[in-house]
This record gives C-alpha cells, sequence and structure tokens, in this order.
C-alpha cells in the first residue's frame, strides 16, 4: 500500500518505497521523457545523500553506493533515450507539448548549443531544471552527432547526480539528526536549483527587449 500511495514529487517517499530503484526511474523520466520535467531530480539526489548518511532513518536508509550507481545509470541512459526519440521522432515531439515550461525550456536548450557548443551545453544543462530534460531531444534533432552526444552526456551523467549525492552525504555526515530537517533542506534545494532558470528568463527578456 505504501508503494501505491507514493508521491513523486516527495523525495523522501520515493525513497521510502522504492529506495535506489525509484531514484533511477525518476532520473531516467526526468532525462528521457519530456512529461517527466516536473520531477524532482536535484532534490531527490540530495535527499537521497543525506540519508545515506542517516542510518537513524531506518524506513528510508538508501546505501551511498547503490543509490549512486542506479542515479548515474538512470540519468544516461534517460538522456541517450531522449536523443533517439529526438532524432527519430524529431522537431513535431517538442511541439506537440502543450506546456509553456517545455517550449521554453527547448529555447533555452537551442541558445545553450548555439551559445556554448555541443561539449559545454551538454553538460552544464544536466544541473538546469527542464533544460535537462529537453536538451537531449533537442541534441538529436539539430544533428548532434551521436559520438559527441553520448561522451558528453555521459560526463554530465556522472558529475550531476554524483555531485549531489556526495554533497548531501557530506551533509548528513557532519550534522547529526539532519532528517529531521529534510523539508527546509528540500526547499532551499529547489530554489537554489531555479536560480539558473530565473537568471536565463532575465536575461532573454533583456535581449528581447534591446532588439
Amino acid at each position: 500500500m505504501s508503494a501505491l500511495a507514493v508521491n513523486v514529487l516527495d523525495a523522501h517517499s520515493l525513497l521510502s518505497s522504492f529506495g535506489p530503484l525509484g531514484v533511477a526511474a525518476v532520473l531516467f523520466a526526468e532525462t528521457g521523457l519530456l512529461i517527466g520535467f516536473f520531477l524532482p531530480g536535484d532534490s531527490l539526489l540530495f535527499t537521497a545523500g543525506i540519508l545515506a548518511a542517516a542510518p537513524s532513518t531506518a524506513a528510508a536508509h538508501v546505501s551511498l553506493g547503490s543509490v549512486t550507481v542506479a542515479a548515474v545509470l538512470g540519468a544516461c541512459a534517460g538522456a541517450q533515450a531522449g536523443y533517439l526519440l529526438g532524432s527519430r521522432v524529431g522537431r513535431p515531439l517538442l511541439a506537440r507539448s502543450r506546456s509553456a515550461r517545455v517550449q521554453e525550456g527547448t529555447d533555452r536548450a537551442e541558445h545553450y548549443l548555439a551559445r556554448y557548443g555541443h561539449g559545454r551545453a551538454i553538460v552544464l544543462a544536466r544541473f538546469v531544471p527542464i533544460v535537462r530534460t529537453v536538451i537531449n531531444p533537442v541534441a538529436g534533432i539539430t544533428g548532434v552527432p551521436p559520438r559527441a552526444f553520448t561522451l558528453w552526456q555521459l560526463v554530465g551523467g556522472v558529475l550531476w547526480p554524483v555531485g549531489l549525492i556526495l554533497a548531501g552525504y557530506a551533509l548528513g555526515s557532519r550534522i547529526s539528526n539532519i532528517d529531521h530537517y529534510l523539508l527546509p533542506i528540500v526547499a532551499i534545494i529547489v530554489i537554489v536549483s531555479l536560480i539558473p532558470v530565473a537568471l536565463e528568463l532575465v536575461r532573454s527578456r533583456r535581449a528581447r527587449a534591446q532588439a
């Protein structure tokens, strides 16, 4: 019953119900399927790191090694699936989405690829919500070479989840009973993760105003 009642937007609920498998599934959906743009990738990874360092939370405790491996596999497999969808289905895949957030994310993903080049854009996009969802099909649509995409998405697919998990683990290892303060910590992570999105929106609006 607890698995059926899981809240996919609550990192603690996901980890309690599914453990590392839930982490892999969420990251696959967030980075490989356009419908996953709303999923809590950043907060899930950071919370997983905290809970790996907090054995007092028996119901949601996860192994650092298993959750890290699951996160990397989910993130890398999801990005590759998104790229294949983009290269085979093409732009109509994104055009069918009625979400304004997806459309804005698509514009930013194309901007990243044009401004930073394939490698930097694909790696940096991992750390930007929504953009990390749409950049993979956009890369397939715009003809990013498969080898180049695979190389850089693997780099980003390791740096992003491992970095956030280890950051959460480091914090959880230093503060006792940190699992009691998960809600405010997750709120801070969500706010911080949205800062790049807000800055990009401000830049794009200024550019349009100047144009």
